[in-house]
């Protein structure tokens, strides 16, 4: 199993199950997409997607958290681009990137319960973690998972 996950050689040969590979690319194209609206919105994404009650913040404040929300956006884009480089040329690391996804959504979800903040409604991000725990460990087993052929027996 630790070849499928560090392969001795880092290619575009992906052995996996496709439906694997197709969510990827989807999470790839998102993870792209989310990190420019945090980088471009007004807010960040703060208060109009995050439901953070900023417009009650002092100025100071609302600077910081929009700020902060741009840069976890660049943050993103760089993971982002890292993908979508795997998708089109090293498809070889896809389990890689699905177990970086698991570690990524459970941190997400520890933090927030260690460092809970305040909002005024349920953030899309707040129920993708759940989801994405699970997700990711299944598309994970399914981008490792190769059937026996007849010779191998």
């Amino acid at each position: 199993m630790l070849e499928k996950i560090f392969p001795k050689t880092v290619d575009n040969t992906y052995k996996g199950k496709k439906i694997a590979l197709y969510f990827f690319f989807l999470i790839t194209l998102i993870t792209v997409t989310r990190s420019l609206i945090h980088m471009f919105a007004s807010d960040g994404g703060a208060q109009s997607i995050a439901t953070i009650p900023i417009d009650s913040y002092s100025t100071q404040a609302t600077q910081t958290v929009i700020l902060i929300f741009s840069l976890w956006g660049l943050s993103q884009l760089i993971m982002g681009i890292f993908y979508g480089v795997v998708s089109i040329r090293y498809r070889s690391l896809v389990p890689l990137m699905y177990i970086f996804l698991f570690i990524e959504y459970l941190m997400r979800l520890i933090l927030g319960m260690m460092k809970p903040i305040i909002t005024t409604g349920t953030a899309p991000g707040g129920v993708a973690n759940y989801v994405m725990i699970v997700f990711s460990l299944i598309m994970f087993i399914l981008s490792i998972y190769t059937p026996k052929s007849p010779n191998n027996e």
